[in-house]
């Protein structure tokens, strides 16, 4: 009798192990279908670290891509103004020179507006793309504002401060102005910089005496205007061309092809000099207090031009992981968790189509040189504009050309 019993017991036993073990598959097959499934999933691109640097050459396609005249118009310019500004690639190729960031920066917030690139020459023809430009006249900083000028466009300026100066401030304000001065004249980018150079109302007399408008002005027949605000625009044809033509040159573009910063505006702390936020963020004294000439005191709320901080607007990575797996991975006891897991793409998901995660250190520039296709196109097919910021993980579609 005992026998039995100890049978039978035993009988349970290994019926409870067997239905335990037989209860614990589905959920061990569907915790190692949802890793497989995480592993396959596209990082959120938001909650990765801003990227901190691009390539040099990225700077100068975006330049090209959102340019209003892309084609060198050589009956618009002269060789005085090609000479005058040959130099301008060469400084930009100078890895000691900030003219190249510094361009960057102004494209991106141009591009950002949607306005055309062309604007972004005005600090070569003003400034030289030195922030801390003086005119014995008046004019000042990247942009070159006259006092009332910048006033007029909100542009701080105060005892101890002048945010002609900030590369930030006077930026924002031209680009501010330029973006008016745009929509007033059609999107005549011509007419834009001439009123930018003379005033928008001298412009629009202009227009009037010569019997155009807007939309059919020629702006070299323009009667009445001083002779200096025709150079103006002759002048920054004359740095697109210059340019253009530097894209033919195998040692201008070789020396572009480095990483370069990119710069965005931060806050400066309360009570905190300019000197001891370089140090605090691990960032070059000296190359900080270049960007930022205005900044010669503590100032509390000013923007500072600097590198991208690595944790700017960044989520932690346990943070990361917990998103996605919380919203992209179905929980082993639902209907779903059987199917395969659904990711989010960006683009067509046609035959034709290949994908490319990002990696640290590459650009739009290096991703469509390597798969030959144009970096318009790359940035189009994605649903991208121009002055995204491309973060290692993410993910890129694009149609196969080969």
């Amino acid at each position: 009798m005992r026998r039995a019993n100890l049978c039978l017991a035993l009988g349970m036993l290994l019926g409870v192990s067997s239905a335990s073990s037989a209860q614990s598959l589905p959920a061990t097959a569907g915790l190692t279908q949802n890793v497989a499934a995480l592993g396959a999933l596209p990082i959120d691109p938001a909650s990765l670290p801003p990227a901190t640097t691009r390539n040099g050459r990225e700077i100068f396609a975006n330049f090209r891509e959102g340019l209003a005249a892309p084609q060198c118009d050589a009956d618009a310019t002269s060789p005085r103004w090609r000479k005058q500004f040959a130099h301008a690639p060469a400084r930009l190729g100078n890895v000691e020179d900030d003219a190249l960031p510094l361009f960057g920066y102004v494209v991106d917030e141009l591009r950002a507006a949607n306005l055309p690139t062309e604007f972004a020459l005005i600090p070569f023809v003003e400034s030289g793309y030195r922030p801390g430009a003086r005119n014995a006249s008046g004019p000042a900083g990247l942009w070159q504002f006259i006092a009332t000028t910048a006033r007029n466009h909100r542009v701080p300026m105060e005892k101890g401060y002048d945010g002609r100066l900030s590369a930030v401030d006077s930026t924002r304000a031209a680009v501010r102005y330029l973006k008016t001065l745009h929509g007033m004249f059609a999107g005549d980018w011509q007419l834009a910089v001439m009123a930018y150079n003379a005033g928008e109302y001298r412009i629009l007399q202009a227009l009037r005496r010569g019997g155009m408008n807007a939309q059919n002005a020629r702006a070299a027949e323009l009667p009445g205007l001083s002779p200096i605000t025709y150079a103006y625009v002759e002048k920054l044809h004359a740095l697109a061309c210059v340019l253009e033509q530097a894209e033919k040159e195998p040692d201008l573009m070789a020396s572009l092809n480095r990483p370069v910063p990119i710069l965005k505006g931060h806050t400066l702390p309360a009570n905190t000099s300019l000197a001891s936020w370089s140090a605090q963020n691990a960032l070059d004294p000296s190359r900080i207090a270049r960007l930022n000439p205005a900044l010669t005191s503590a100032r509390a709320g000013s923007r500072v031009l600097a590198p991208t901080l690595i944790d700017d607007g960044s989520a932690p990575a346990t943070e990361m992981v917990a998103g996605v797996t919380e919203s992209a991975v179905a929980p082993a006891t639902s209907p779903a968790a059987a199917a395969p897991a659904r990711v989010r793409t960006v683009a067509s998901t046609s035959s034709s189509a290949r994908r490319h995660t990002v990696r640290n250190g590459e650009s739009a520039w290096t991703i469509a040189r390597r798969y030959g296709i144009s970096v318009k196109t790359l940035l189009s097919f994605n649903d991208l504009e121009a002055s995204a910021i491309l973060r290692p993980g993410m993910v890129l579609r694009f149609e196969d050309v080969r």
